[in-house]
């Protein structure tokens, strides 16, 4: 038997989450059919919205880090059409204004993996060298 008062067709993760996912799929598709030489290399990691919907952070990165300044220009540029593609794929009330930042904690967990990869461990999992 169903709890009293629950829905039952409730969703497993939260609404906000869903809609981060939801957000970074379109802007990843739009940001591929984007003519732009700058954004060639740009992988949409992460979106994370606010629960008013008024602003969403979009994470990017990018192979090249020196070119963050040019990429994030770039996405600024584009930011309306973004916003647009937003608003025509999904039923919001409100389009959230887009601001682009890259992405520190991919770049973090890359640096930490290498480094990990530096040692070499013996038969016992020791660290030697």
């Amino acid at each position: 038997m169903a709890r009293r008062g629950a829905p039952r067709n409730q969703p497993k993760y939260p609404r906000t989450a869903r809609l981060n996912e939801l957000l970074r799929e379109i802007i990843a598709e739009q940001v591929e059919r984007l003519d732009d030489d700058r954004l060639q290399l740009v992988a949409i990691t992460q979106v994370v919205v606010d629960r008013d919907l008024h602003q969403a952070i979009v994470y990017f990165d990018t192979l090249d880090t020196d070119s963050d300044d040019e990429v994030t220009e770039a996405l600024n540029e584009c930011r309306v059409k973004l916003q647009g593609a937003i608003g025509r794929q999904t039923r919001l009330k409100r389009t959230p204004h887009l601001v682009f930042s890259p992405d520190d904690v991919e770049r973090g967990a890359e640096r930490i993996e290498g480094i990990i990869r530096g040692f070499d461990l013996d038969a016992d999992g020791d660290a030697q060298g």
